[in-house]
């Protein structure tokens, strides 16, 4: 990219196929967090839709969108992780739940998936996502290798700055997993890759690594996988005000948290409650995955292993202000603001252009004579001719009644005598703050993905009305410069 293009509208991303790196993995699309994410009356449309005598053509007749086949799983095999924090979350009450091979908190027990979500847009939570994976990545060759494997162009980041950014499989172009990566130094990079793709990521990296090093030396790249750090998102309106107090350096334009815009990070420490200084800074970064003002914190535990509850103990002080909240309220937020759940909106299935992420690639990499990057000589095409896509991922604004949820069928009611399967929804739910209304995010057939276009998607059995609608559905707010 020619300047940081940080997120816009669509951070993290129904895995497309099954191989013997894809093993199951929980998920919000699962059964047990679907039912749980839709069991709060307070979500629920108050009056029935009226529902189209219509019948879906049968599939046999239908020319559906690539649909993805795979979907992790809602259960664990083994015995689940614990993050640094899971003493913290049964202390609050959380109602503990698998997820990425994790034990993780859905939702707390002073507030409802509902009033959690509210009181994120309103004040501010405190999310525990030291699930993810956290790396570190540098020597010569490291910038090298980024821009290899993902389309970005991470040479025109300056230090400590950042992008949301995706993985891509060599010779498809498919989104292999999202990740945010934030340039450290010349050569020195950190990022963060989803805990569900944990297992592909690490053998996708370990072998692009590898054979970078066979050509150019093993000392050319540096990988390190942050385990010794926790990760907490603290988003909302009232987050500056709640970290502030905390900051504890010598320099005053460091401290002032004001300074730090949406896409930047500095390392920071902060006063505990002794008034001791952290053993260590804090790796503070200004992003989050709901939409709001926020935060995202890594903390080492190298010189402390309590620094992680010693942290969010100190945010969680003022009750009025920050309070704890889990993966229910998270899918909510990040669905109105328009981001990817990977294993559900993108997966290998799609190349970004598909998934409506073409910003991700750098002005200056679309050069078919020059782009090295993986999967390029199919991207590229299809960033020149999007008439040539197949599917676009868009929202849509569904009628009253019951949601659309993930798998719906989306079907074209320009015949309503015979509505002919176009796409399917990969995400959905009431919003909480939009009062109920039906949200969803799908693919449908290029051609239907413009603004407005009235389409149909069957929910349970019956067909209800939905309008093609521009994402986000809540406008972000992230903080930058006047």
């Amino acid at each position: 990219m020619a300047s940081v293009r940080t997120f816009r509208k669509g951070v993290d991303l129904v895995a497309a196929r099954a191989s013997v790196l894809h093993t199951p993995r929980a998920s919000i699309g699962s059964t047990l967090l679907r039912r749980e994410l839709s069991s709060s009356s307070a979500v629920r449309p108050t009056a029935n839709a009226r529902v189209p005598s219509t019948r879906v053509v049968a599939p046999a007749a239908i020319a559906p969108v690539q649909a993805q086949a795979v979907r992790y799983a809602s259960g664990s095999s083994g015995p689940l992780s614990k993050t640094q924090l899971y003493d913290l979350h049964e202390a609050h009450g959380a109602k503990m739940v698998p997820f990425a091979g994790f034990s993780m908190p859905l939702q707390y027990a002073d507030l409802s998936h509902v009033e959690s979500h509210m009181w994120t847009r309103e004040k501010a939570s405190l999310f525990d996502v030291s699930h993810m994976v956290q790396h570190h990545l540098s020597g010569p060759g490291a910038l090298e290798l980024l821009m290899k494997i993902t389309p970005s162009s991470l040479d025109k980041l300056t230090p400590n700055t950042s992008t949301l950014s995706c993985l891509l499989e060599e010779g498809t172009g498919g989104i292999l997993d999202d990740c945010v990566i934030t340039r450290r130094g010349e050569d020195s990079f950190y990022f963060v890759t989803n805990a569900g793709r944990r297992t592909e990521d690490l053998a996708f990296l370990q072998s692009e690594i590898e054979a970078y090093r066979s050509k150019n030396g093993a000392d050319s790249i540096k990988w390190d996988i942050l385990e010794d750090r926790a990760l907490v998102a603290l988003q909302g309106p009232l987050a500056a005000k709640a970290l502030q107090p905390l900051i504890n350096s010598a320099s005053i334009a460091e401290t002032d948290l004001n300074t730090l815009y949406f896409g930047q990070c500095r390392e920071l420490h902060i006063t505990l409650a002794d008034g001791t200084a952290s053993p260590e800074p804090l790796l503070i970064s200004r992003t989050g995955y709901t939409g709001e003002d926020g935060f995202e914190i890594s903390i080492p535990t190298s010189a402390s292993q309590t620094l992680p509850q010693q942290v969010v103990e100190l945010l969680l002080a003022d009750k009025n202000s920050v309070r704890l909240a889990g993966l229910a309220a998270r899918d909510s937020l990040r669905l109105e603001a328009g981001m990817c759940l990977y294993g559900h909106d993108i997966s290998t299935a799609q190349t970004p252009p598909d998934a409506a992420l073409g910003w991700i690639v750098g002005r200056d990499r679309r050069d078919p004579a020059t782009a090295t990057f993986h999967g390029a000589s199919v991207i590229l095409p299809l960033l020149a001719s999007p008439k040539s896509l197949k599917q676009r991922r868009v929202g849509l604004t569904v009628e009253k009644g019951s949601p659309a949820r993930e798998g719906a069928k989306v079907v074209d009611l320009s015949d309503p005598a015979n509505p002919v399967e176009v796409g399917v929804v990969t995400s959905g739910l009431p919003s909480p703050s939009l009062g109920g209304v039906n949200i969803a995010m799908a693919y449908v057939k290029n051609g239907l993905h413009k603004k407005g276009t009235e389409l149909g998607v069957q929910v349970r059995n019956k067909v209800r009305k939905a309008t093609v609608t521009g994402m986000p559905w809540v406008e972000s707010k992230f903080h930058r410069p006047s």
